[in-house]
């Protein structure tokens, strides 16, 4: 006869077995690693270019308005005092609180400094900039025998030579030697000869410098 202590062995141990076959087999499959989060672009806009002051050849210090420029009035923290305008034919603008403005017949910083101590009386310590948005006072004409007949806009100290360039030159049918410039000085109407060959050929003496409202004749 078998003893009580076998007969219990005999009941845990198959039990026992069947539990520990009953449990999962740990996974061994290696740790899938994340791929790296790509860096996303920067969305930030890229800085503007800072645009020139004036453009080129209108100094603030030496460029004169003139009728038909176009100019930025900026007072700073007054964005309603502020905006582009135009020069009238009479020379004058118009702003809030100060009517008509001179405008024509001075410099940017002069133009800036005027309407500063006009402001005084309605903004404390007004800071005014004036920008040259666009240069139309300053022409020629060029009339006859050229490959575009009408008004050119002026460089700084734009000769006859470079006037008729910009025009395309002259046609094969021009008369060199009847060129003639027409100035309006003072009042006063002039008929200046052009010598166009000889300046053509380096005199540099010949190749005349122009003012605002000449009238280059080839014809």
């Amino acid at each position: 006869m078998k003893s009580p202590s076998f007969l219990i062995l005999a009941l845990i141990v198959p039990g026992f077995f069947c539990s520990a076959q009953d449990k999962p087999a740990p996974d061994k499959t290696p740790p899938v690693t994340a791929p790296a989060a790509e860096t996303a672009p920067s969305t930030a806009p890229a800085a503007p270019a800072t645009a020139p002051a004036v453009p080129a050849g209108a100094d603030a210090d030496t460029y004169v308005i003139g009728p038909s420029d176009t100019i930025t009035v900026a007072v700073w923290k007054e964005p309603t005092l502020s905006g582009s305008l135009l020069v009238r034919p009479d020379g004058m603008i118009s702003m809030p609180l100060l009517g008509d403005v001179q405008a024509a017949g001075l410099t940017p910083l002069k133009l800036a400094d005027q309407i500063t101590v006009r402001l005084k009386k309605f903004v404390q310590d007004p800071n005014v900039s004036i920008v040259i948005n666009a240069i139309h006072s300053k022409v020629v004409y060029l009339l006859g025998e050229v490959g575009k007949k009408g008004p050119i806009e002026m460089t700084p100290n734009m000769t006859l030579l470079e006037a008729i360039g910009g025009a395309g030159g002259i046609t094969d049918f021009a008369s060199t030697k009847k060129i003639y410039i027409l100035r309006n000085d003072g009042g006063t109407h002039q008929k200046i000869p052009v010598h166009y060959k000889e300046a053509l050929k380096g005199d540099v003496a010949l190749d005349l410098v122009l003012k605002p409202g000449d009238t280059i004749v080839v014809p």
